[in-house]
């Protein structure tokens, strides 16, 4: 069985064969041309399937961009050993732009800014970063869709905004707030945890989960049984993401104490 094969079969079982062909398809090339090739957007996730792809494959190396350093979605470039004298040439093709308002009459969020990105058609895979910095916000984005966003982006929700391309030096440092919580819980399950990390009943959690609003290490959730371990990230769509620190052990009365840190 081929190396390609081997992968492919394993992201099969998880449903992300399609973006593991992807980015497949990307290294080959690459090693084809002994240059390098330049994935879309990525989160973590995507990024963890471009690492093991690289691992599989001899002269294979691969480099991150996502317009700062310490970006949580980025493009993968995979670079073929023989060209990595040239790395610091390579051209990832990303833009970043300034969103303003006026913070008087609208207070806009993440979710807002996303939200209306989409609204206009726009892909989540061309979308990087999007940073929040009191009435402005900076947007990564793919090139090829910057003008077409600082053209049509005028609203953001009931708020009237201004787009215009800025300098990657202009991006601020991410600021993100972030709660240690310790818990204990009467399993290991993922509504169990996730209620504990966002306040919330296990019910209604569950209820969540199976809504599709709960992803574990960018993945969406498969139940709320799915069992959790100690470094997965899970995020909640529109409340931010919990990491679960430590699990030190069990109660006397069989429950898991648990140490999570929650990020705003």
């Amino acid at each position: 069985m081929s190396e390609r094969d081997k992968i492919l079969r394993y992201y099969r079982s998880s449903g992300d064969a399609e973006l593991a062909a992807k980015l497949l398809d990307l290294a080959e090339a690459t090693l084809k041309n002994r240059k390098y090739k330049v994935s879309e957007i990525l989160d973590p996730y995507g990024q963890s399937i471009a690492e093991t792809i690289t691992a599989h494959y001899e002269r294979l190396t691969m480099e991150a961009w996502g317009g700062y350093a310490g970006a949580e979605r980025v493009k993968v470039a995979f670079v073929d050993s023989d060209f990595l004298d040239y790395a610091s040439s390579l051209d990832f093709a990303l833009a970043v732009i300034v969103i303003k308002w006026d913070s008087r009459y609208s207070r806009l969020t993440h979710r807002d800014v996303l939200g209306a990105l989409t609204g206009l058609g726009i892909k989540r895979e061309v979308l990087g970063d999007i940073i929040m910095a009191g009435e402005e916000c900076y947007v990564v984005a793919d090139d090829s869709m910057a003008a077409y966003i600082v053209q049509n982006l005028a609203e953001i929700g009931q708020a009237s905004v201004s787009a215009a391309f800025a300098s990657f030096d202009d991006i601020p440092a991410k600021e993100e707030k972030v709660k240690e919580i310790r818990a204990t819980v009467a399993s290991l399950r993922l509504d169990a945890i996730a209620a504990a990390g966002y306040g919330m009943s296990r019910t209604r959690m569950a209820d969540d989960i199976v809504a599709a609003k709960v992803k574990i290490n960018w993945q969406e959730a498969k139940s709320p049984s799915q069992a959790v371990k100690v470094g997965d990230v899970i995020s909640m769509r529109g409340r931010g993401r919990v990491e679960v620190v430590e699990i030190p052990g069990q109660t006397k009365k069989g429950r898991y104490s648990i140490l999570l840190r929650r990020f705003i």
